[in-house]
């Protein structure tokens, strides 16, 4: 009994900075991208909208450097918590940590050079509202990018609300890209993703 419970905890202990490595590879990789679609520079005012632990925006601050901001939201006091963790250990002071509403963003009107989202689109209920209030937080020309899944069976959902739900989890790039069109969006990139570690990324502008 003791060897097989110390060889469980030598795995244990081989897969978990295996698993931590492969999680900062994404992020950083995940990163690049957004940089590159959104043509983000030091300085900039950027949002993400559901960020989870705060991973990426730790490092998107870090980018935007001092004269930029991160806005950064979820929507619960637990991942909020998590968040502001991530900051403060991370001695970002560029970033501000929201509250944001299940039908709205909450961030201030024409606050943002750019938005970006991970993993967070197909939760949306209520795109359709969502979609509005992104449009009304970005400055005239600033852009949009959503990094998310498909469906693992290939088609969407019925309704919005069952894009959580097995065997349609996720949405479909060109679902999004059409639905932030009608929102006010233009288009500016669909892309398929480059791996099985990779989303798809849709980047949209919002008038000048």
């Amino acid at each position: 009994m003791r060897t097989r419970l110390l060889a469980i905890l030598l795995v244990a202990a081989a897969v978990a900075p295996a698993s931590v490595d492969l999680l900062a590879q994404n992020n950083a990789r995940d990163l690049q991208r957004l940089i590159k679609a959104l043509e983000v520079e030091p300085g900039m005012t950027v949002g993400e909208i559901g960020a989870g632990s705060g991973e990426l925006t730790v490092l998107m601050a870090g980018h935007v450097g001092a004269a930029g901001k991160v806005l950064s939201t979820e929507l619960n006091e637990a991942r909020l918590a998590d968040i502001r963790k991530a900051v403060a250990a991370a001695s970002r002071q560029n970033v501000t940590v929201l509250e944001a509403g299940v039908e709205t963003t909450n961030l201030p009107a024409a606050c943002c050079d750019a938005i970006f989202m991970r993993n967070v689109y197909h939760h949306f209920s209520n795109p359709a509202a969502i979609n509005r209030s992104l449009l009304a937080a970005l400055e005239p020309g600033g852009r949009i990018a959503v990094i998310d899944f498909a469906p693992r069976g290939g088609a969407d959902a019925a309704t919005p609300a069952e894009r959580s739900d097995d065997p349609t989890h996720g949405v479909r790039p060109e679902t999004v890209a059409r639905e932030l069109e009608a929102a006010g969006f233009v288009r500016v990139s669909v892309d398929e993703p480059g791996s099985s570690q990779d989303g798809f990324m849709v980047v949209m502008r919002k008038p000048a």
